[in-house]
């Protein structure tokens, strides 16, 4: 009889344990379809906050309220991010099918080379003859069954663009959320991560955010720069289309193939060359080597915050996250993979940690 009623106890334990557990996953798949169409704005408000936490902390060691940093900071990145963005992002969709046009128009009339480079004594001949049989053989015959797909992507861009506008709006509207709650989310967060996981818990977190900045500082900064670079050498040597050029240098310079800049610079140059314009276009030819290798002098000043991810995952960061959660994907993407490469790698040293302490309590 005794051991009827304990089963009947055990049972009934069991029963209400899963309806618990059923309970508290209805309220988990609850939370996430409310916030799924906020996870690009969360993530990018988390990272921009992320990024630049150290100012927050500095600012508030001068003796700057809460609430004033979190003012500033929202209002810097509104300056610095959001004004920019939506100058430049309404003009950016009908200027990329424009230049896909010219691209096309290009190709289709065999462009004529300039005519110093045709004069060339010897070779002048020559080289006229492999470009003609070049534009009109090779590049028309691999590209024409790949114009559609590249219209309706180039379309599909211009579109995310635009939405794009609104996830970074939402972005900055999380970040300064964040700013003025940091430290309670901080807290709570961290007290999370210890109930879970222990030690492992904060040094996987200290990981995941020195991953962020890393990507953020060493990545996401210099290919930054580098775009604004050659934007500003095309806007001052009067190439047309020059914002939607540096777009797609920016696009180039995440995905960490910095010497495929050579192909929008020298693209640049080359229209230079054929509008008779030799000066600006060794201008660009000089402007654009220096962009290429100026990451090279940017980052050893980034070194300390330096993401060690694999270029191929940058690559498919940038670009998976494009697809995934659009324009503000090609930041959160790398950031993602980073963070998880962190969690991992922190995961894999704790097995190795704890024997070295059994070792040095069995030596005791």
């Amino acid at each position: 009889m005794a051991t009827s009623q304990k089963n009947l106890r055990d049972t009934a334990v069991l029963i209400e344990r899963v309806v618990a557990v059923a309970l508290f996953i209805g309220l988990l798949c609850g939370v996430a379809l409310v916030l799924a169409p906020f996870t690009t704005a969360i993530l990018f408000g988390g990272i921009i906050v992320v990024a630049t936490w150290p100012v927050h902390q500095w600012l508030l060691r001068n003796g700057i309220s809460n609430w004033l940093a979190a003012i500033l900071l929202t209002l810097v990145s509104v300056a610095l991010i959001v004004v920019p963005a939506i100058v430049i992002a309404p003009k950016l969709g009908g200027q990329l099918v424009e230049l896909f046009n010219r691209a096309q128009k290009v190709i289709d009339e065999t462009p004529d080379l300039p005519g110093w480079l045709t004069d060339v004594p010897v070779v002048g001949v020559r080289i006229k003859q492999l470009w003609s049989q070049l534009v009109r053989g090779e590049i028309q015959e691999i590209l024409s069954p790949y114009s559609a797909t590249l219209r309706k992507g180039i379309l599909g861009t211009g579109t995310a663009l635009a939405e794009g506008m609104l996830q970074l709006v939402l972005s900055l509207a999380v970040a300064a959320m964040l700013w003025l709650r940091g430290d309670l989310i901080k807290d709570a967060i961290e007290t999370i991560a210890r109930r879970f996981a222990g030690s492992f818990g904060e040094e996987a977190l200290n990981a995941a955010a020195g991953s962020v900045k890393g990507v953020a500082y060493g990545i996401v900064g210099t290919a930054l720069v580098q775009a604004f670079l050659l934007t500003i050498g095309m806007l001052a040597a009067g190439i047309p289309n020059a914002a939607v050029l540096g777009f797609l240098a920016l696009l180039i310079a995440l995905s960490q193939f910095g010497i495929l800049l050579a192909v929008i610079w020298g693209g640049a140059a080359w229209w230079l060359f054929s509008t008779a314009a030799p000066g600006w276009a060794i201008f660009m030819i000089g402007w654009g080597l220096f962009v290429s290798l100026v990451d090279n002098i940017i980052r050893p000043f980034l070194v300390g915050f330096g993401a060690a991810m694999p270029i191929t995952l940058i690559f498919l960061g940038v670009f998976g996250g494009f697809i995934a959660f659009g324009f503000l994907g090609m930041f959160i993407g790398p950031t993602l993979l980073a963070v998880f490469l962190a969690l991992l790698n922190a995961w894999r040293k704790q097995p190795e940690k704890r024997e070295e302490t059994t070792h040095t309590r069995k030596a005791v």
